[in-house]
């Protein structure tokens, strides 16, 4: 394994990890914030709390915390209201937002961004070979998520969503000048019990070619998710010290 495609973007080590706040309400996002305090500065709040209320309260509280804010509402809707909505994001403070959704889709929100870093889908973590079997794509995986990624940033879009098994690939067709956030990390003797089945681990996401990674379940459900976290700072710093 070498390094050839680790990051070398300007991104403090402590803020490559986002915590995936995947929970019922924004009460209980703001308990295991608290419980995790400084072991993480970036965190992803996704469609469950958006439809559990507050949201935007707790986007707020997280700025007011110092902490960064990854919105994942993975927009998908007419171009225009697309872009409407991207707009509103401008003055929320939130640092990423993902857009799942046509060329014309993706543009819209990119010319609506501000200072917002789009993000665009590329195909889900949760989907394998025979899930896009039965959505009628008879292209490679990998193909499929590097056409994506190649139109989004030609639209405007900053960087994409991706599997850590794609990331060496868009790295090696694309360059560096863009962003890779990887989902569905997992540990490394990882036996999936869950809906991610395209995953890697915190190393391989990151030599792969990840600028951060999106941690959810690993430390949300750890038994003591600071100590989750803090050890998932130490594998990152690890891997860029």
């Amino acid at each position: 394994m070498t390094q050839d495609s680790l990051s070398t973007k300007a991104i403090p080590v402590d803020e490559r990890l986002i915590v995936a706040l995947d929970l019922p309400d924004a009460d209980a996002a703001k308990d295991l914030v608290r419980g995790i305090g400084p072991a993480c500065r970036f965190y992803k709040v996704g469609l469950e709390l958006f439809m559990a209320g507050g949201y935007f309260e707790l986007v707020e509280w997280l700025r007011a915390q110092d902490k960064r804010v990854f919105c994942d509402l993975k927009f998908f809707d007419v171009p225009e209201t697309v872009g409407r909505a991207v707009r509103r994001l401008r003055d929320r403070e939130v640092d990423f937002a993902t857009v799942h959704g046509n060329d014309t889709m993706l543009e819209a929100a990119a010319r609506e961004k501000g200072e917002v870093k789009i993000l665009a889908v590329t195909v889900l973590t949760s989907l394998d070979r025979s899930d896009l079997d039965s959505l009628g794509f008879a292209c490679d995986v990998e193909e499929l998520v590097l056409s994506r990624a190649r139109k989004a940033l030609r639209l405007g879009c900053d960087g994409v969503i991706s599997s850590g098994l794609e990331a060496p690939r868009l790295r090696a067709d694309l360059g560096e000048n863009f962003l890779v956030v990887t989902p569905g990390i997992r540990p490394v003797d990882n036996r999936p019990v869950d809906d991610q089945k395209r995953t890697v681990d915190i190393e391989q996401a990151f030599r792969n070619g990840a600028d951060y990674v999106v941690i959810g379940r690993p430390i949300r459900d750890a038994a003591d998710p600071r100590l989750a976290a803090e050890q998932a700072q130490r594998q990152i710093a690890g891997v860029f010290g």
